[in-house]
C-alpha cells in the first residue's frame, strides 16, 4: 500500500525530496509518517502529517530543514529534504497509520511500512 522513492546520494548542504505514494484512503483518518534507521542506531521518528487535520509534525533534528506536503491527487506525501547534514545518511522509511494515535512519533503505532529508501549525504 505505501511505496517510497526518492533517496539518492548527495553532498551536504545539496536537497532531496522523498516520495510516498498510498493507497487512496491509506491515512485520511491516520498519520503518514516517516522513519529513518541509520547504521548501527535505531529507528528514529523524522515527521508525520495527520491526514485528517493536515497537520505536520517534525523531530528537532530535522525541524527547520524538512518539509512535509502532500498531493491528494496523486494520494501522494512528499518529504523534501534540505539542508542536508552527514548525519541524515540513513534509510528512511514511510509508514501509514488508519486511525491518528497521540504517539505519531513511535514507529510500533504504524500498521504499514513502505520499502525503504537509501539518503548518503556526503561531507
Amino acid at each position: 500500500q505505501l511505496q517510497a522513492s526518492g533517496g539518492g546520494f548527495v553532498q551536504a548542504g545539496g536537497s532531496l525530496r522523498l516520495s510516498c505514494a498510498t493507497s487512496g484512503g491509506t491515512f485520511s483518518r491516520g498519520a503518514l509518517g516517516w522513519f529513518r534507521q541509520a547504521p548501527g542506531k535505531e529507528r528514529e521518528f523524522v515527521a508525520a502529517l495527520r491526514g485528517d487535520a493536515n497537520r505536520k509534525y517534525y523531530s528537532d533534528s530535522v525541524k527547520g530543514r524538512f518539509i512535509l506536503s502532500r498531493d491528494n491527487a496523486k494520494d501522494t506525501v512528499y518529504l523534501q529534504m534540505n539542508s542536508l547534514k552527514p548525519e541524515d545518511t540513513a534509510v528512511y522509511y514511510c509508514a501509514a497509520r488508519l486511525i491518528w494515535h497521540i504517539y505519531y512519533y513511535d514507529s510500533g503505532n504504524y500498521n504499514y511500512w513502505g520499502q525503504e529508501t537509501q539518503v548518503t549525504v556526503s561531507s
